[in-house]
């Protein structure tokens, strides 16, 4: 099967490679005889064992997941980490709330920090809190360690009532966050960092200001972010003319395309890992899922409003982001070769979402002084990096516009640690003098309405 696919490849038959490239995986991955008790040595030496009492305990696990799992696996047991107990820990207040999302001012961990602030747009697929895990596997956390003043968006889990949220809705809370964020630190303009799809929301922003001679938006930096729809992805798997129609049908029908159907189509695109060996651990096993802190993050998703949903699949389908004018956002044709603020862009080396090569193609559409970071391991597993790992590593190196991405990476270094040292390294450079930390948080207007994580953060679906 795989020379078959590999024959379409050569032959440059485009997304036809990856939905083959995805319906092989799937098959050959079901197939396997480990997912059955007869053909697993380790299941039926486990029966023997216990006299068959881990068959009795995967019944159940399989019976509670067709009711509350809709039949997939679960990757993580419910309830054994809890947010603002377990995960998002890091200190901080709530400073601002409306109906779209909650912005987060965290306390400072330096007796100086650096004057230029620092906005955080997580993606609004997902909760924020992978990027503030336990102490010491947070971004956030770490980000406050090297002075910077750091501010977050906690996006509302969004349900039928806000089925018309859009890019707009989003850019324009993005917006006000930036100005709440001047406010309360008293700066004249910010820093913005972007994740997955949170980089093509500060995209609007960015191309919106630079239309307009607007600095608010001192810098930018995007993780694993693709604003270029057009280079193979395993994603386009999902990109027949018809499947995307079902998908329109079915969010615009709702109200929102549900947690459990986003996470279920992540899901397949990697079957061994997030399928079948959950399947043999719960079902032939009998063992609970694991306790991992990334697994639980990745379990508790959030909704996407409809219409958003229906803009990210225009953009996935047609790619106008890269063709200037070709689409609009805040009333502005958007035109990515006018945003010229300095960027730092990511990418990760077995991303199957984001693969780095399209990550790297930013560095091409954006117009300012770019920095791009190629770190090791997976799409949530590259962000989630602390320092001190001795397994991570990163790529970096000069950048040439004209450069393709495999010309880059035979010129780059390939250096031991973090990207988030490399990154903090910059971005403390363009985040301007030190001053006294912050004895207080918030503003004479923006005053404190609760301590961090916040509530929405832990809005049911």
């Amino acid at each position: 099967m795989d020379k078959v696919v590999d024959e379409m490849e050569l032959n440059g038959l485009g997304k036809r490679v990856e939905r083959a490239r995805f319906a092989t995986g799937v098959l050959t991955s079901a197939l396997s005889p480990t997912n059955v008790l007869l053909g697993n040595p380790a299941a039926l030496k486990r029966t023997f064992e216990t006299g068959g009492s881990n068959l009795v305990s995967g019944a159940g696990h399989w019976i509670s997941d067709l009711r509350r799992n809709a039949g997939m696996p679960s990757t993580a047991k419910p309830g054994a980490l809890k947010v603002g107990e377990d995960m998002a820990l890091t200190p901080g207040a709530v400073i601002q709330k409306d109906d779209r999302a909650e912005l987060l001012q965290y306390a400072p961990a330096t007796d100086v920090v650096r004057e230029r602030p620092m906005l955080v747009v997580p993606p609004p697929i997902g909760r924020y809190y992978f990027l503030d895990l336990r102490p010491g596997r947070s971004f956030v956390e770490y980000s406050v360690s090297r002075g910077l003043q750091t501010f977050l968006l906690s996006w509302r889990n969004p349900s039928s009532d806000q089925s018309e949220w859009n890019i707009d809705t989003y850019a324009e809370r993005i917006l006000s966050a930036i100005d709440a964020v001047r406010d309360a630190t008293g700066s004249d303009d910010v820093n913005v960092v972007g994740f997955c799809a949170g980089g093509i929301l500060n995209t609007a922003v960015l191309n919106h200001l630079a239309a307009n001679s607007d600095d608010r938006v001192h810098s930018a930096s995007y993780a694993v972010t693709l604003l270029d729809f057009g280079q193979s992805a395993p994603i386009a798997a999902f990109s027949s003319a018809r499947l995307l129609s079902l998908a329109r049908w079915n969010s615009s029908r709702a109200g929102v395309i549900s947690a459990r159907a986003m996470g279920n189509a992540f899901t397949w695109m990697r079957p061994n890992d997030l399928v079948w060996n959950y399947w043999v651990n719960n079902y032939l096993m009998g063992e609970d899922p694991p306790v991992f802190d990334i697994l639980s993050w990745n379990a508790d998703g959030t909704n996407l409003p409809a219409a958003l949903h229906r803009q990210f699949l225009d953009i996935f389908e047609h790619n106008p982001l890269v063709e200037p004018g070709a689409m609009e956002a805040l009333g502005t044709p958007i035109d990515l070769g006018q945003i010229k603020v300095p960027t730092y862009v990511t990418g990760a080396v077995n991303d199957h979402l984001t693969p780095w090569k399209s990550c790297y193609r930013t560095t091409q559409l954006l117009s300012g002084d770019t920095t791009f970071a190629l770190s090791n391991a997976g799409h949530i597993a590259s962000l989630v990096n602390p320092p001190g790992n001795p397994k991570a590593n990163y790529f970096t190196g000069p950048l040439d516009p004209r450069e393709s991405p495999e010309t880059w990476l035979e010129g780059a270094e390939n250096r031991a640690g973090s990207w988030w040292e490399h990154w903090a390294d910059w971005a403390v450079q363009r985040s301007g003098n030190e001053i006294p930390a912050p004895q207080v948080l918030g503003s004479h207007r923006l005053p404190e309405l609760g301590p961090a994580p916040g509530s929405y953060v832990t809005q049911a679906n």
